[in-house]
């Protein structure tokens, strides 16, 4: 039966060729985008370089404090006091590393001026990301307890600084008018590494902000490294506890007197979901989600409204045929089906020009550097969400007409 529908789909195509053009460039092209878009998420979310253990790790970057009697809050990064009192007292964790939020400064290069990201970090950080050397090494904590001005760059800086290709470590770099050594050089990776990325990497010795000061608020972020998977429950219990412990009543001034403190040890997506949010209470990833979902149907449904005019155009002159076919007994039901069948092939159609299309688009990006170092992948999980995506938009846009040619009477469908 599959097969008849197939050919019979196959023929209705080919009857009017300028409304099969139509059809398809509008799916292909609606499909193509939700592809690319489907590729660009899942590597803002999937573990990928240099954040391979990204799927098991913990992240504590945000804390929220609210103020519930003059009805104040306050939210942002934590501290790096805060990392080390509270977080690393958990026994847990296999690792704990401490990185800042990326800062740009403007530095100059054999008389070029490049706009630079740099962070800071503990010696941690490179056990728990997987950059790659291309030579030299990271700092380690002997670095910092010694108080060396070193700094790991990127290939990029390398390139511009003592050509592309050329040896870095050992050279003397000055940055912000003071020198630091270039200890090592790593692959870089894209801006949407959002905890990782950047330029110049730097040992948190070397900062001149004081690190020492007692506060929650800072510009840092945790990254917690657990010994297996199966310990993040535990992780986040104990962190739990130790966060329910801080106690509020000497932070804040006149104005602003905290009373509940919201900070939790979140998987990576849910670290942004619960921001998305904004509650600080609630991990909103459900909420995230349904957004999503909701963007995409709306995306979608514009699309499959022209498709089901297409389609209405498409029945009504097969009215000939539905009559004749109704007159030999053949069931709405199976009218239904069949027709649904024929939209879904045609999407699906749709759908493979939408994959080459894609690929097309994701090496395009990859080679293009609109976002130095972005490494779309076009994998099975794509693949996979793009074929439902496929089906998805065949029933949206296929279901209304067949259901309306269902309903044609007999006498009339013979007559018109």
């Amino acid at each position: 039966m599959l097969l008849n529908y197939l050919k019979i789909t196959l023929a209705v195509l080919q009857r009017r060729k300028f409304f099969t053009f139509i059809s398809l460039f509008g799916i292909s092209l609606t499909l193509t985008i939700l592809v690319v878009a489907t590729a660009f998420i899942d590597h803002l979310i999937a573990a990928g370089y240099p954040e391979i253990n990204r799927d098991r790790s913990l992240y504590i970057w945000n804390l929220k404090q609210k103020d519930t009697k003059n009805q104040g809050q306050s939210s942002g990064p934590i501290s790096f006091s805060f990392i080390n009192t509270y977080v690393r007292s958990l026994k847990t964790p296999a690792k704990i590393a401490a990185v800042s939020m990326p800062s740009t400064i403007n530095i100059y290069l054999n008389n070029h001026k490049m706009n630079v990201r740099y962070r800071y970090t503990d010696s941690n950080f490179w056990e728990v990301t997987s950059f790659d050397f291309l030579e030299g090494k990271n700092y380690t904590e002997q670095n910092i307890a010694n108080n060396d001005y070193v700094v790991v760059i990127n290939d990029y800086v390398r390139d511009e600084y003592v050509g592309k290709g050329q040896p870095a470590v050992g050279k003397m770099i000055e940055i912000d008018n003071v020198n630091y050594r270039i200890i090592g050089v790593v692959r870089g990776c894209p801006i949407t590494r959002i905890h990782v990325s950047s330029d110049l990497y730097f040992p948190y010795n070397t900062s001149k902000a004081d690190l020492k000061k007692v506060e929650l608020r800072g510009n840092f972020a945790a990254i917690i490294l657990p010994n297996t998977p199966s310990d993040i429950p535990k992780i986040q219990t104990e962190f739990d506890v130790v966060a329910s412990k801080i106690k509020l009543t000497d932070m804040g001034d006149k104005w602003f007197r905290p009373d509940k403190l919201y900070v939790s040890a979140d998987s990576y997506i849910t670290s942004f979901t619960r921001q998305f949010k904004g509650d600080g209470e609630n991990d909103g990833v459900g909420y995230f989600f349904t957004i999503m979902l909701g963007i995409a149907l709306l995306f979608m449904s514009l699309p499959a409204i022209n498709l089901v005019n297409i389609n209405m155009s498409r029945i009504m002159e097969r009215a000939s045929e539905i009559g004749i076919r109704k007159a030999f007994g053949a069931s709405s039901k199976t009218l239904v089906m069949q027709f649904v069948i024929e939209n879904i092939i045609l999407t699906l159609i749709g759908g493979v020009i939408a994959v080459f299309l894609s690929l097309g688009v994701i090496y395009y990006l990859n080679n293009s550097n609109l976002i130095a170092y972005i490494d779309l992948s076009f994998n099975w999980k794509v693949f996979s969400i793009a074929i439902f995506v496929s089906l998805l938009f065949g029933l949206l846009s296929g279901v209304y007409p067949a259901w309306r040619m269902s309903k044609l009477q007999v006498v009339e469908a013979l007559k018109n």
